[in-house]
């Protein structure tokens, strides 16, 4: 029975005396990985020569977000042995930042038909096996400056273990990085059913053909849609309820064009081929069906531009504020009319109430005469009849 329970259950479960011995366990495989480490770095130090060649060398063969995010799971097993388990399967057990996340993502979207085994095996094709290939280099760097841009933009996210295993925004981008190079390769079929696995998993609908480029935020991500000729900048950030999508029934180029450091609003709409340029933000709420300018604010349905932006990367700050333009030709004379058309109309209405007074008065004049004839028809008939 003794070994039965062993085999079934972590080691910090088995006796109140063998508390600490999953976090031994969890230390030692960070002291493998560090040697590893270790060793590349000298590797790439030997063949990049002394100096400072070497230490370029040792600086490209750190992979400084898996190693945080080693550490801090290292840390929140520590801290939470009813966690230890999940944390070391879904972190600690694999070697590189594209097994850890191939495990995540499989076990998120498995179902009874999709299992867990196979999709791991075919996430893994697209995010190890293209080591050489400028795609796959391309992939791998999107998905750590992911991670970074959900630690840094996010306040909720406090861990860059937690983006990868908490946010369903994070799993889904990851997820739809995926697909795309499913796509991309041929294998469009089950690009398609990924993209149904997504959006009844993590409710976002992103087609497999969309082009994202790197480090993107999609803030708690609910809602979301990108069509399938959308194209988005590097360092963009969508929160919840946005719609990238297309207008009527056309085919072909039909969804908007998201360029870099664009801030996107919570529950905004952006209808058809139209760019939204650098650096500019659409408030929440705002329904976008003409092009934006760069480092513009827009609001309202159909949105207008109410301002221009506070930072020029609105994206990387996630401020919402804007600074107010100042006044154009075209807003002076605005003004003009309309300060002319409230005088012309305050003239109008004196003009107005003077006819009224004028009016009451003759009015008055007339029932004073018609008074006194009345007085005078009825003194003239009494003196008759005396």
């Amino acid at each position: 029975m003794d070994a039965i329970w062993a085999r079934a259950h972590p080691k910090y479960l088995q006796s109140d005396a063998l508390d600490d011995a999953f976090c031994d366990e969890i230390e030692r495989a960070d002291d493998v990985a560090r040697r590893r480490d270790a060793a590349k770095i000298g590797a790439s130090s030997r063949e990049g020569g002394a100096g400072a060649a070497g230490d370029e060398g040792a600086d490209e063969a750190v992979d400084y977000v898996w190693t945080a995010i080693r550490e801090e799971a290292r840390r929140d097993a520590a801290r939470e042995p009813m966690l230890s388990s999940y944390l070391y399967a879904s972190v600690l057990s694999h070697d590189t930042l594209e097994q850890s996340l191939s495990f995540v993502l499989a076990n998120k979207l498995a179902d009874s038909t999709l299992l867990p085994t196979q999709l791991m095996e075919i996430f893994n094709t697209v995010l190890t096996e293209e080591e050489e290939t400028a795609a796959g280099a391309e992939l791998r760097e999107a998905v750590r400056a992911d991670v970074a841009a959900f630690k840094e933009r996010d306040p909720a996210c406090v861990g860059y273990s937690h983006a990868l295993l908490l946010f369903k925004g994070f799993h889904a981008l990851e997820s739809h990085r995926i697909q795309h190079a499913l796509w991309n390769r041929g294998q469009r079929l089950m690009a398609l059913a990924m993209q149904s696995r997504i959006s009844a998993v993590f409710s976002m609908d992103i087609h497999p053909a969309a082009r994202l480029g790197k480090g993107i935020l999609i803030d708690h991500g609910t809602g979301v849609v990108i069509g399938e000729t959308c194209v988005i900048g590097d360092s963009v950030s969508i929160l919840q309820g946005v719609t990238l999508g297309g207008t009527g029934k056309a085919v072909g180029d039909r969804h908007p064009k998201i360029e870099s450091h664009v801030l996107i609003g919570a529950h905004s709409t952006v209808l058809g081929n139209i760019k939204v340029e650098r650096g500019s933000m659409i408030s929440a709420g705002s329904l976008v069906l003409k092009p934006v300018a760069a480092h513009t604010m827009v609001a309202g349905s159909p949105a207008k531009v109410v301002g221009k932006v506070r930072d020029s990367k609105p994206s990387l700050v996630m401020d919402h504020h804007i600074t107010p333009m100042a006044p154009t030709f075209c807003d002076d004379l605005e003004e003009a009319v309309r300060r002319q058309v409230s005088e012309e109309k305050e003239k109008w209405t004196r003009t107005a109430e003077d006819e009224d007074r004028v009016r009451s008065q003759v009015i008055s004049a007339d029932e004073k005469r018609r008074r006194r004839r009345d007085r005078g028809s009825r003194s003239g008939g009494d003196s008759s009849t005396r």
